[in-house]
């Protein structure tokens, strides 16, 4: 079996804990910690790679912008 969890290392606690031994009840595991490049993982998919360097150029040319006023917040 293969689990991925994707969390911020605050949310790392007793329950985190229990959870992954009640998923793997007596089997050997192997944990692996990395730090994650939320640009990397935000362009992995097609779609979302698409959308953003989009917005990316349109930022860059100043096309499709939205201006929002503080009075208006």
């Amino acid at each position: 079996m293969h689990i991925s969890y994707r969390l911020n290392a605050d949310e790392l606690d007793n329950n985190f804990l229990e959870s992954l031994k009640a998923a793997f009840h007596g089997k050997a595991i192997e944990i692996v910690v990395y730090e994650s490049d939320e640009t990397a993982f935000l362009l992995e998919h097609p779609t979302n790679r698409k959308r953003l360097l989009t917005a990316v150029e349109n930022i860059k040319n100043r096309n499709n912008l939205v201006e929002v006023s503080w009075d208006s917040i």
